[in-house]
């Protein structure tokens, strides 16, 4: 009983951090043009990433840092100007060849990181195995990605319901909302990073 109640305790912060429903809107505006066997590799691949990046965290996240030299501030920065860079590019021209190609990179960035694991998530993984060991927090992550693959898997409910006229317009208000989040994590990061000094 003590154990499912820490599991719980490592499931909630993570899935508040990974924020699946809110990551779905951006997926679907992402993969809109996409035949449904391309967007099921391109989850496939979102989730490997988002798992191996995650893993390497749990294992050796904060040795990582320190050896690099990078704070959680710098990480959070650098993944906001990222994902502004390919929201503002996504705004601005029409990527509906990238978005028709499973083999495209966007399986990796922007869906894989920093969109499902982000520099919020990352960060919960290092306070979560401080607080609660290695093996709770890796069955919490498993537990959490597999929920993003089932989600993201039956996206194409979401893509039908909203046409191909509706998803263009629903493509450039995800990208704008985006862009917004990728501010907000340079803003945070800045802050932190200011804060801390």
């Amino acid at each position: 009983m003590h154990f499912v109640n820490d599991f719980f305790l490592c499931f909630l912060p993570l899935f508040v951090a990974i924020d699946v429903l809110g990551v779905l809107p951006i997926f679907v505006s992402l993969t809109s043009g996409m035949a449904k066997a391309g967007r099921r590799v391109l989850v496939m691949e979102a989730s490997f990433a988002a798992l191996a990046v995650s893993l390497l965290f749990i294992v050796a996240g904060k040795g990582i840092f320190t050896f690099l030299g990078i704070t959680l501030s710098d990480f959070r920065i650098g993944g906001g100007i990222i994902l502004l860079v390919l929201s503002v590019n996504d705004l601005l021209f029409a990527h509906e060849q990238q978005r028709k190609d499973p083999g495209g990179s966007i399986g990796v960035v922007p869906i894989g990181i920093p969109l499902i694991m982000g520099p919020a998530a990352l960060t919960t993984i290092l306070i979560l195995v401080n607080s609660y060991g290695y093996l709770l927090t890796t069955l919490a992550l498993a537990t959490n990605l597999f929920i993003v693959y089932t989600v993201f898997n039956y996206s194409d409910i979401a893509i039908r319901l909203l046409r191909p006229a509706g998803s263009r317009v629903f493509s450039k208000v995800a990208s704008l909302f985006l862009a917004a989040i990728a501010v907000m994590m340079i803003r945070v990061g800045i802050t932190d990073a200011i804060l801390k000094h």
